[in-house]
């Protein structure tokens, strides 16, 4: 979700002429809403709710579009898990009346309400492993109390440019109890939905998956069904009613049976020609996260866009509601069709799987679109992260709204985590392979940051666990001091590690170092593995400036880097290997080139082990799992190498 202030759609048009990618930005940062905001169900709730598993949902609403008056019925299929079952529970807020609940076609009449919390007692208890459907009949105005993380759950407007009346729905978090009976609960995924909604002849509905039918109804009514086959999460649910006009075009992403239609209902008048251009820009969009992701995980029935003055994006399944298109919004709502819709966050403590992913895929949509606006996309996203110099990834009250959509840190911190997340897997083929795994095993279901971790190590063969304990768990960022002096063709580089927060004392990380000198330029990889580290480094020419991480890999704040002709520099040593005998560990110091790969032969030629490096001159291999004997290493970077002999001793 993607969201802006609702006073700043009127400066729409001037955002876009100033330079959309930076004005997307500024424009987006300023939707926070500052009240708290709890969450709905009550934990003693959400323990009888959780006593059936969720299948299917089916909604047959009347609405109309400048009202929110909501009747109708709607269906919850499920499956006991906890037998017996002796009362079902949904949430349902309390401007709505109940006018029945049948339950297995019976019609239960003991019916408590607890503000959202229903729970009908059944007149005979459900087995663990039988069916249960309860059919809700109700009826009455939606809330008006701001309750979802844009506005309302449920809401009216009309669209101040076009003249446009619409009614829609937006059930993050806890809002889909707003305007339809459900189940509050995100590990819960129904395995599909039906919408069908009847409104006036001349009105539209945008909903989730296919349009199987339009029926025509007396009084000048029709009704619109929609059905997905697709598992879904309550809060993408959605409905979106207007007299839109409708343009439809098709993506051809490969391994698609068939194009993917993008479905777009737009605001009538001239709304679609001011439109056309960026809506277009979709179907590319969707070919080329299809690419780097996995194919688009709803191919099979849709993607699409309802309008609502709603003041930025929902990505709804199959049918983003958006308030306008400008391209980093649009990249950023299709993206989570991938990560928050197939992939949906398993708690909202770890909401930056869905909005730190979604937010990184504005960046890689402009490096392939746009790439001289990529850069100064992920500095913006920086600025924004350092504003918070305390405060984790992981949200720890998930009763406050307005912390689990913080911009600064669940937005934008979150996409600087994935990006450094590549840095640090420093292989694009393993980066987006993991990404696809994750994609693979999560797809249709529900994923904690553990989940994304473990895909990303079985991938990488990596051990991740300081990374996500530093940047999901920890808080704030790094601070470096950085001091030089050159003697001779001798470099040493000081840096000194201080943090932007208490609670996280230091952040082991890959850096960069452009290294500017009277005889050209070059950049070099390091590990600072502790909050002092040197570098010492053989120069060509006279040093004249050095610039740390240059590339904005790493989410940072860095005082100018300095020499200083106090500092001693040491004498350049020959590349050493020890111990030498060794019973576990190998140590290589002063490699004269960063290494990429390192291979163990044993006496017969064959290789024993291999390992991936990360364009290091100091390397440390554990070769405590290899039989006693006489071994040879080969360091190499594709066009040097370093060889050594070396041996093993001790058993396995």
């Amino acid at each position: 979700m993607f969201i802006r202030n609702l006073l700043l759609i009127l400066s729409v048009c001037l955002c876009y002429q100033s330079g959309w990618a930076q004005s997307m930005n500024s424009c987006a940062e300023s939707r926070l809403h500052t009240v708290q905001r709890q969450a709905a169900a009550t934990p003693e709730h959400q323990r009888l709710m959780n006593q059936y598993d969720m299948t299917f949902y089916r909604l047959d609403l009347q609405l109309e579009r400048n009202s929110t008056y909501i009747a109708g019925n709607v269906t919850l299929a499920a499956k006991v898990q906890v037998a017996p079952l002796t009362a079902f529970a949904f949430e349902l807020h309390p401007n709505f009346q109940i006018d029945s609940v049948l339950i297995n076609n019976v019609r239960e009449r003991v019916i408590t309400r607890n503000a959202g919390d229903v729970a009908v007692a059944l007149s005979t208890p459900i087995n663990a492993g039988a069916s249960v459907t309860a059919i809700i009949h109700y009826r009455g105005t939606a809330p008006s109390g701001a309750g979802a993380a844009i506005g309302n759950g449920f809401s009216t407007a009309i669209e101040p440019t076009w003249g446009n009346s619409v009614t829609w729905s937006l059930s993050q978090p806890y809002a889909a109890y707003e305007w339809w009976p459900t189940k509050q609960v995100l590990t819960d995924k129904a395995d599909s939905v039906h919408v069908l909604v009847t409104t006036s002849a001349e009105n539209k509905v945008g909903s989730n998956g296919l349009l199987t039918r339009v029926v025509d109804l007396p009084n000048n009514k029709k009704r619109f069904e929609w059905n997905s086959r697709y598992p879904i999460d309550y809060y993408l649910v959605s409905v979106a009613v207007s007299d839109y006009q409708e343009y439809q075009i098709n993506a051809n992403p490969k391994g698609a049976a068939a194009p993917v239609p993008i479905l777009n209902y737009v605001y009538g008048g001239e709304a679609l020609a001011f439109y056309k251009a960026e809506i277009d820009q979709t179907a590319p969009l969707l070919e080329h996260f299809s690419d780097l992701f996995t194919l688009y995980p709803f191919h099979k029935e849709k993607y699409g866009h309802s309008m609502a003055p709603m003041g930025g994006g929902m990505e709804h399944q199959t049918m983003t509601t958006q308030s306008t298109f400008f391209f980093t919004l649009t990249a950023h709502e299709l993206a989570h069709q991938w990560f928050g819709d197939h992939v949906t966050c398993a708690s909202w403590q770890d909401i930056w799987l869905n909005e730190g992913f979604a937010s990184y895929a504005e960046y890689l949509a402009l490096q392939r679109f746009s790439p001289a606006n990529a850069g100064t996309w992920m500095q913006d996203a920086h600025n924004f992260a350092l504003q918070r110099p305390s405060g984790s990834l992981k949200v720890r009250d998930t009763t406050s709204v307005s912390r689990i959509f913080d911009y600064r840190l669940t937005y934008k911190k979150g996409a600087a985590v994935v990006h450094m997340l590549r840095f640090e897997v420093n292989d694009d083929a393993l980066f987006f392979e993991a990404l696809r795994n994750y994609m693979r095993q999560y797809g249709g279901g529900t994923a904690s940051t553990a989940d994304l971790q473990r895909v990303f190590e079985e991938t990488t063969n990596m051990d991740l666990d300081y990374f996500f304990d530093q940047w999901y768990s920890g808080e704030g960022y790094p601070i470096f001091n950085i001091e030089w002096n050159q003697e001779g063709n001798r470099l040493l580089i000081v840096n000194r590690q201080s943090t932007s927060s208490s609670s996280t004392l230091f952040f082991k990380t890959d850096l960069q170092y452009l290294i500017r000198t009277s005889t050209g330029t070059t950049t070099i990889r390091v590990t600072q593995d502790e909050p002092l580290e040197q570098h010492l480094l053989e120069i060509q020419g006279t040093v004249t400036s050095i610039e740390v991480d240059p590339q904005n890999w790493v989410l940072n704040t860095t005082l100018p880097a300095r020499q200083n002709v106090v500092l001693e520099v040491p004498l350049l040593e020959e590349t050493v290997l020890y111990p030498n005998p060794t019973p576990g560990f190998v140590h290589i110091d002063n490699l004269p080139f960063g290494a990429t790969s390192a291979m163990v032969y044993n006496s017969v030629g064959q290789v024993v082990l291999r390992q991936q490096l990360k364009e290091t001159m100091n390397v440390r291999l554990n070769v405590s799992e290899l039989a006693a004997g006489y071994y040879i290493l080969q360091l190499s970077n594709g066009s040097q190498r370093y060889r050594n002999r070396f041996i093993k001793v001790g058993g396995r």
